[in-house]
């Protein structure tokens, strides 16, 4: 039986590198993402390339009203998803009062409470079924002090690595994918230039979410890509949060 993941933010960036890689090993697909052209555009791209059968459900996880039809389709035990990829979000550039506090409520709601809703949706079925995981990008900026992005791919990360726990027993598998800098529009979106970091520490989507997908057939809680990734994360938890926070002159993520 073909299994069926479900993506949302899947017309760009770790998103869509995550459903050619998983359309390219043959499971159905449900992509989420708020633009109807671009997800046509990809679903036609997937099915042509991997006969793969793709479905498209246009939303604004932001709004409550778009993430609950994305919920009831998790929720679907007519049409179970084997697989949730919780890759949806955007960041802010300035700093908290220089946003509107509708700006960082709607960031918030993307990257928490989407995050959660979803999750939780899919998780009831996948614990009933026995089988299933789950996959929240998150983000190295969550082991760092810089504002709210950071403190909500935080709360990404600890929920993921309790999650991973508590339904492991139940046959399922949940992991935080925690990247720094990629190459994709994220920061593009935000005006922020690829001079913000060093080079070095700029990677591949495509190698990224290959790597992330060998964590999770590992059974890892929380998935951090590149030796430099590792090494940035262990000092993270070895340095005081005040010398953490004097490295915010660095590009954000």
């Amino acid at each position: 039986m073909p299994t069926t993941a479900l993506v949302t933010g899947a017309t760009a960036g770790i998103g869509l590198s995550f459903a050619r890689r998983l359309a390219r090993r043959g499971d159905d697909l449900v992509l989420v993402a708020r633009d109807e052209v671009r997800l046509q555009g990809v679903a036609a791209e997937l099915r042509a390339a991997y006969a793969v059968h793709v479905e498209v459900l246009r939303a604004d996880l932001a709004d409550r009203d778009d993430l609950a039809r994305v919920e009831a389709r998790l929720s679907d035990d007519a049409r179970p998803v084997d697989l949730l990829v919780n890759n949806a979000g955007f960041g802010l550039k300035g700093r908290f009062l220089d946003n509107d506090v509708e700006s960082e409520q709607a960031m918030l709601d993307v990257l928490v409470v989407a995050v959660m809703r979803l999750s939780h949706a899919a998780l009831r079925g996948m614990t009933s079924r026995g089988s299933g995981a789950v996959v929240n990008v998150s983000s190295v900026a969550g082991y760092l002090p810089r504002g709210t992005y950071s403190a909500a791919k935080a709360w990404v990360t600890s929920f993921s690595q309790w999650a991973a726990h508590e339904y492991r027993p139940h046959g399922v598998t949940v992991m935080a994918l925690c990247p720094g800098f990629v190459r994709t529009e994220f920061h593009e979106r935000m005006q922020v230039s690829q001079d913000s970091a060093p080079a070095a520490l700029w990677l591949d989507a495509d190698r990224l979410v290959d790597d992330a997908l060998a964590d999770l057939g590992r059974g890892r809680a929380v998935s951090v890509p590149s030796k430099r990734y590792k090494a940035i994360v262990a000092v993270s938890r070895a340095v005081p949060n005040a010398a953490l926070q004097r490295l915010q002159g660095l590009g954000r993520h």
